[in-house]
């Protein structure tokens, strides 16, 4: 069986722990992999080769840094169809989503090959008589990322670029379910030119996580994942005195307003809800229908659900994959088991599904619930899975107080016609990301991504300038040449004249 190992100062270093996690092929339901899980001394290895690299690359032109990301963008467009069967194999998604995270991923990627002009600093002449005033960032030292399961190339993508390209190193522990699509990365970072020890993985649990959240020489932390996990990574690391973005879980909405056009609408909540199995923190978890839209508008959603394609994700007739894990599948299945005995209407339960030729796969049916209790699990938990539920409203602005209730603020989104009810919409709803006929608003990788209350602890969000500002910290530099005719001295304190 292959083991997955670590890569540490530019190469792969196997594991010693004897601990070791099962990879499976989602789809089949077979143990296929294994991954070492690393010791403390493990992370303190790649710690160390990060901490040894940053002495120079920290120091390293842009012009250096760039050409490398430059070359990492062209190894990673030529490897894109390779690094998508890696997840396909791991997590379960169709290919054409795995392409798609490949290809949002590259979206940093190219962004961080222009950080020359984000990184331009400012410059205030004469703010006193020969005083000159300059604004620069400088980099950090070495950062970690702790990212998950559903997005296994992305998530990373959404860090290591940016971080690397401001002057830092890097230390990723990526998800033990699917690690091989962030080790594939690294030998291309390598293939680049990437000097050895600026990027470096740790397989592992628990064990690695408390470690790079305690290791004095780590300056910060990214994270996405759970809500309590991304809890728990915040007051670690601060506790730690280090810098942290953790994002965690969601519950979004998507109200539909009477004047949407419905159909439009039920294929962009089939979209959203059921798309990568719902394993998604920016899925539409919750329609919000307002008014008389209700009835109509779930019986097209319904029609819909019961024609999707569930199958293998390397079979290209599949539209939705398998969930990650068989506990994970079943965990899933509880909330519609449930449902019903919480005042939920089941009109279409996918939790018997099978593929035929896949019976051990952890394969589970698209589920569709309907004025669902806001009381209910299923409304008040994070599921993770292909579940979709529908409230309903009688206005506008109770169904905007029933999303602004949740304990969540990831994303959201309106469907109308109406621009005036989309404006107020987009000032009034307490989320992060908000979408107007948009089921999924991800930003674009020059704007940052990040919700609101439970979905964000931290000041700063992933990616754009937030992204930037994270993984540098800002120096303001007051410099005065005396005129050499100049002379005496003065004590006074310094000020405008």
């Amino acid at each position: 069986m292959k083991t997955i190992s670590h890569w540490i100062g530019g190469k792969p270093v196997e594991g010693t722990s004897d601990r070791f996690g099962p990879v499976y092929n989602p789809a089949t339901g077979a143990r296929e992999k294994q991954i070492a899980f690393a010791t403390v001394d493990e992370v303190d290895a790649a710690v160390a080769a990060a901490r040894a690299a940053f002495e120079s690359w920290g120091q390293s032109s842009l012009a250096k840094r760039t050409a490398i990301l430059f070359k990492f963008r062209e190894l990673l467009d030529a490897h894109r169809d390779e690094i998508a069967e890696l997840i396909t194999a791991e997590h379960g998604k169709v290919h054409s989503d795995a392409l798609g995270e490949v290809a949002r991923g590259m979206e940093i990627v190219e962004l961080a090959c222009g950080i020359s002009e984000k990184l331009k600093g400012e410059l205030s002449t004469q703010v006193s008589t020969r005083v000159d005033v300059a604004s620069i960032r400088q980099p950090l030292g070495v950062v970690a990322g702790i990212t998950p399961f559903n997005f296994p190339a992305m998530v990373p993508m959404w860090m290591f670029p940016l971080a690397i390209a401001t002057g830092n190193t890097f230390v990723l522990k990526p998800s033990e379910k699917d690690p091989s699509a962030s080790f594939r990365l690294a030998e291309l970072l390598a293939e680049a030119g990437l000097p050895d020890g600026v990027f470096n993985i740790v397989q592992g649990d628990k064990v690695a996580v408390d470690r790079l959240l305690e290791h004095p020489d780590v300056a910060a932390v990214s994270f996405v994942g759970s809500t309590p996990i991304a809890k728990y990574i915040q007051l670690k690391a601060v506790e730690h005195d280090k810098r942290v973005q953790a994002l965690g879980g969601a519950k979004n909405h998507m109200l539909v307003l009477p004047d949407a056009d419905l159909d439009f609408a039920a294929d962009q909540a089939i979209n959203a809800a059921y798309g990568s199995a719902g394993e998604r923190c920016m899925a539409v978890s919750v329609v919000v229908a307002v008014g008389d839209t209700g009835d109509e508008l779930v019986g097209r959603i319904a029609e819909r659900a019961k024609s999707l394609r569930i199958g293998p994700g390397d079979d290209p007739a599949s539209e939705m994959g398998p969930l990650i894990t068989r506990e994970h599948r079943d965990k899933v299945a509880s909330y519609v088991a449930s449902a019903a005995d919480q005042g939920a209407e089941v009109v279409v339960d996918g939790t018997g599904y099978s593929v035929q030729g896949h019976e051990d796969g952890f394969f589970i049916g698209v589920s569709l619930l309907d004025r669902v209790p806001v009381t209910a699990d299923a409304y008040r938990d994070e599921i993770f899975g292909p579940v979709l539920c529908v409230v309903r409203a009688e206005t506008y602005d109770a169904a905007v107080e029933l999303i602004n209730a949740s304990r969540w603020g990831n994303g959201t989104a309106i469907f109308t016609r109406d621009g005036g009810a989309a404006r107020r919409f987009q000032l009034e709803v307490q989320a992060g990301m908000v979408g107007v006929n948009v089921p999924i608003p991800v930003p674009v990788g020059y704007h940052s991504f990040g919700g609101w209350k439970n979905s964000l602890f931290g000041d700063l969000h992933v990616y754009g300038n937030d992204g930037i500002a994270f993984y540098t910290q800002g120096k303001v530099i007051t410099t005065r040449w005396p005129d050499p005719a100049d002379g005496g001295i003065n004590l006074g304190f310094p000020s405008n004249s």
